[in-house]
Parts: C-alpha cells; structure tokens; sequence
C-alpha cells in the first residue's frame, strides 16, 4: 500500500478572527496538489501547520509518513519550502546562499544548480537586493529544488509574477514530477496555473474545504446547461445542480454532475437543451464556493 506524502485527517486551527476547521486531503507521490482558494481562505495556515510552523488545535498531520509537528526534525531534510513571504539576505550573493544551502543539506546537486541558473538566467554574483520580484521567486526556487527533495511546497509561489516568468517556473514544475518519487504541493488563488500543472485539487473556502478530487474529474463532470423554456416555471432540481439562473425564456443549469440523462430531465419539464458547455476551472472553483456558501448560510 502507498503511503501519501501528504495526509491531513480533521486538522482545524482557531484564531480570533479566523477558524481552520476539519481540513482532510491527501496528496500521492509523483504527484502536483493545486490548494486553490481566494486570499483569506486559509492556504497559508494550512501549509504552516503542514511545516510544523504552527501547531493545529485538533486532528492528524503525516508528511513523509511521519507525524507533525512531532517528527519535523527527521523529514526537513527532504522537504523544499517556497513562499512568496520569504526573503534572503539582501547584502548576500545567489553564490552565498548556494555555498550556505549546500553545506547544511547533503542531497545538493551542484550540476543541478548550474543548469537552474541557466534556465531561470540568473547570475551567481549578483546581491540579492538587486533581483527583481520574479528573480527573487526563481532564486528561491533554485535553492529549494537543487536539494532534490522529496516533497516541494509552494505557498502562492508565481504571485505578482509577469507571465514569461510563471512559464519559467510552471515548466520546471513539470520537469520536476518526471522522477515519480517527487510531489509537489502548490497553492494559489490564480486557476489557470493549478489547471495547467495539477493532478489534484483542492479547493479551500473561509477555513473549510469546499472540495477535493483529481483535476480531470472536475473538468469533466461539471457542465453549464443552457435550456430555452416558453415561460416561467419551476425546473427540477436533481442532484449535483448547484445553480438554475432564469431570464425570459432562457434558463442556465449548472451541474456537478453531468449526465446526458440530464437532458431527458429538462425536456419532461418542458424545456429544450440547446447547448452544453464545458467549464474553465476558475468557473467551477467560483461556483463551488458560492454553492457552498450558500448552504451553509454565508
């Protein structure tokens, strides 16, 4: 049986003005969890406590097959950590921090090293204080990955980033993952990075999860219903609909769970399906938060 580098089991966390409550998912080896969720959501603490940053207040934290914050001290030597709050030292060299990085972790690769400043074309000598925002992350990113480990965390890695520069680090992202003992969890509020190198997905609302399966399921079971009606009316409501939307004689169905049987649903009621639509995943993470929120009373 394989044991998931990630495993968090009913963790929650309570601050004065913001509560983590039941957080539960998974993460495989070999493969990239996008944490998606608005700022505010709770990605943040959920990877603090994930780090043994922070302790949770209840429930279960396995990294490595090792518990949290317990064992943080055997499993940090195979985990890579990237922040968009993280800063080096301004005065000091890329080729200082390299030398530093190198003498505390044994599984450095040097060759590795090189090629990264190459790809990310960024210089050895140059003072950090005179990168610009997108070398700083690159930097980053360099020194964590050229550790090799087993696991890279990504908190919000690629924000503020101009594109050329989130290709840059989405394409290593995926050069990574071409060893299948490597996984990576990345969080952030832009959807369109997770979509592209994701596997998983989790979304994560005001301190709870909405929802958490692979990428490919999301895509394919959700679908935006587009219905002519002849007039007002009430229209089912099966499960997995999350939104009916009604204006003059067009109605919009949103779903979790598409079916074609859907379609024979709507035509008893009196209405015909005139286009099925596919949805982005920004589209269905905005309709899974605000479904949610209405349920439960937000």
């Amino acid at each position: 049986m394989t044991v998931p580098v990630i495993k968090l089991q009913g963790v929650s966390r309570q601050f004065k003005f913001f509560n983590l409550k039941d957080v539960s998912f998974e993460l495989a080896p070999g493969q990239i969890m996008g944490l998606v969720g608005p700022n505010g959501a709770g990605k943040s603490t959920t990877i603090r406590i994930l780090m043994g940053l922070i302790g949770a207040d209840a429930g279960e934290v396995s990294v490595l097959g090792h518990s949290m914050p317990k064992d943080q001290a055997a499993i940090k030597q195979d985990i890579g950590f990237v922040s968009d709050e993280m800063r080096l030292y301004s005065n000091a060299t890329l080729a200082w921090h390299m030398e530093f990085v190198a003498s505390v972790y044994q599984t450095w690769d040097a060759t590795y090293a090189a090629a990264l400043l190459k790809r990310f074309n960024l210089h050895k000598e140059q003072r950090i204080k005179g990168l610009s925002h997108g070398e700083h992350v690159k930097a980053l990113l360099l020194l964590a990955l050229a550790r090799r480990p087993r696991l890279l965390v990504l908190d919000e890695p690629t924000s503020g980033l101009d594109p050329v520069a989130r290709q840059e680090i989405l394409t290593e992202l995926m050069d990574v993952l071409q060893d299948d003992r490597r996984s990576i969890l990345f969080s952030s509020h832009n959807t369109l990075d997770v979509e592209r190198i994701s596997d998983q997905i989790t979304f994560l609302d005001r301190g709870h999860i909405v929802d958490s399966r692979d990428k490919e399921t999301f895509l394919e079971r959700w679908r935006r219903l587009q219905l002519d009606v002849a007039g007002p009316r009430d229209l089912p409501r099966p499960a997995g609909v999350v939104d009916i939307t009604a204006s003059g004689h067009v109605a919009t169905i949103t779903t979790s769970d598409y079916t074609p049987a859907l379609h024979a649903v709507y035509e008893q009621a009196g209405a015909t399906v005139r286009e099925v639509q596919r949805m982005s995943l920004e589209e269905i993470f905005v309709a899974s938060v605000m479904h949610s929120r209405q349920e439960q009373g937000q």
